[in-house]
């Protein structure tokens, strides 16, 4: 039976082809980046760092509409002023609502660490994150081989880009290689949709202290964030609590305030 995760996985092959008859790897090779590059590593390592990478989304396969009219350049330099160590936005249109845009219309309004958050299945898609300001790329190995994360991961090292491996389970510990640089552990289970902390804690001692660890998705208050950091967690991407309300920024800057 397929999963929701095997549509989109099959839809974004067809949706990269169409993008690249469209504006060919030759043509965006030839743009230029218009922003410096910015490491989220670096920033979840500061010693005061909130360690909130706050997400911009508008829909999910899930909830459906979260924000339908929200605005990235309205929100994202919000989240950069609530005091965010970085920011994932969603770029994939037909199941997330979003688009490219989302990164480029912020880009050079802030110096926030921007992930670019999509199914990236292929190198054309990591090359389009760089030229479009994006500084992490996230690759799920849900949805990818251990040797096609490698390479994947590779190339985005080559354009300077930093990568969050997400994963869910034991298993795909093994799609963990040098050249990811964060790890997260994504606490929604992609069969029944329900979310558990103990995902994160389970896995914690099992990723390489060398990697910084991520925890994904059911974060809800300032003291599921103390109970992350006890097992090493660094970061903590949390976008449906900040984006379900009218102002995100508003919402993310209470609840970094709370910690």
């Amino acid at each position: 039976m397929s999963t929701i995760l095997d549509k989109i996985i099959a839809h974004k092959f067809e949706e990269v082809k169409a993008q690249k008859s469209k504006i060919p790897l030759s043509k965006l090779l030839e743009k230029e980046r218009s922003r410096p590059y910015y490491s989220l590593k670096e920033n979840l390592l500061m010693d005061n760092a909130s360690g909130i990478i706050a997400e911009f989304k508008r829909r999910s396969p899930s909830k459906n509409w979260i924000n339908k009219e929200a605005v990235s350049a309205n929100v994202v330099p919000e989240y950069a002023k609530a005091g965010a160590s970085g920011s994932s936005i969603l770029t994939d249109t037909n199941f997330f609502g979003g688009e490219t845009y989302d990164i480029t219309s912020v880009a050079n309004q802030v110096k926030l660490p921007l992930l670019r958050k999509d199914f990236i299945v292929d190198e054309y898609q990591i090359i389009e994150a760089n030229k479009m300001g994006a500084d992490v790329i996230l690759l799920i190995a849900a949805c990818l081989s251990p040797e096609r994360v490698k390479q994947l991961a590779k190339t985005a090292k080559d354009n300077k880009l930093e990568v969050l491996l997400e994963i869910h389970n034991k298993q795909e510990l093994e799609h963990i290689c040098d050249d990811i640089t964060l790890v997260g552990v994504n606490n929604r289970n992609l069969h029944n949709f329900e979310t558990s902390l103990e995902t994160s804690v389970e896995l914690s001692s099992l990723i390489p202290d060398k990697f910084i660890k991520i925890s994904e998705s059911g974060i809800r208050n300032a003291n599921d964030i103390i109970y992350l950091r006890s097992f090493g967690f660094k970061g903590f991407l949390i976008g449906e609590s900040f984006m379900k309300t009218n102002e995100p920024g508003n919402e993310c800057k209470q609840f970094i305030d709370k910690l």
